[in-house]
């Protein structure tokens, strides 16, 4: 069966003044996978994710999501497009309540003018009341419906990785990023994420994930790509890269050949 590339990263280079983030990286990403982008600290894998949602612009080569150029286009251009993510610290409105926080997300999609929003018009009221079903529904779809009414910043550490994630799917994406899920989770905690990350992609969502825990990266993913110094050293099976002598030396600290 062909598979369908949804995200091309082509090339891309990322240089900070002297300092070269990203070198000639390469990988794709195909429609209905769980793809792993791992390295050690300083590895490259934050600032690609930057790079891909407009975040940086690379200072060579091309990313492509669903065969369009992206690079240079605005953050919420993109997140239209269908690209969402979460961030390795928690960004939420913290006074807000999840429902309110996850509303945001679905905002994403309005097409209300700001005339019709302050006029209070019949087409905003009807935007907004299919927003919030919409972040009820995914608010159920991540576990944390019972919190619906909960102000954010009152929420336990685990939910509002959830609630992040939950706000990010009300974007409606085609392709979802994230960026370290389990940093600060116990091992329950993993697990169940684990089990998330698989609904998702099951629901139709194409996932690209950042994460240090080899063991949950290693349960989920179906290929997985190896950043180290912003290049790609690795790429393939799970087990294709845990036995790969470069990725072995890349995070043990020793020479490949040893």
């Amino acid at each position: 069966m062909d598979r369908k590339p949804l995200l091309e990263v082509d090339n891309v280079t990322l240089r900070f003044g002297g300092v070269v983030a990203l070198d000639q990286v390469n990988f794709t990403l195909y429609e209905g996978e769980i793809l792993g982008l791992i390295g050690p600290n300083g590895a490259g894998k934050t600032t690609c994710f930057n790079a891909m949602t407009g975040v940086y612009l690379p200072t060579e080569g091309q990313i492509r999501f669903r065969g369009e150029q992206i690079s240079g286009r605005k953050r919420f251009r993109i997140t239209k497009m269908g690209m969402a993510r979460t961030f390795q610290n928690i960004r939420l409105f913290p006074e807000m309540t999840a429902l309110e926080n996850v509303q945001v997300g679905a905002d994403a999609h309005h097409r209300t003018s700001v005339p019709s929003a302050l006029l209070r018009l019949p087409r905003h009221w009807q935007e907004e009341k299919q927003g919030r079903a919409l972040a009820e529904e995914v608010l159920d779809f991540v576990g944390i419906r019972h919190r619906i009414h909960e102000v954010a910043r009152n929420l336990p550490y685990g939910d509002q990785r959830r609630l992040e994630i939950a706000r990010a799917l009300a974007t409606r994406p085609t392709l979802l990023c994230l960026d370290e899920p389990a940093a600060g989770f116990n091992p329950a905690e993993k697990a169940s994420l684990l089990e998330l990350i698989r609904k998702i992609r099951d629901s139709g969502v194409t996932v690209l994930l950042i994460e240090h825990d080899m063991r949950l990266v290693m349960g989920v993913t179906d290929r997985i790509v190896v950043l180290e110094f912003g290049k790609k050293i690795a790429e393939g099976s799970p087990a294709e890269v845990r036995d790969n002598p470069k990725v072995i030396a890349a995070y043990l600290g020793v020479p490949d050949a040893a």
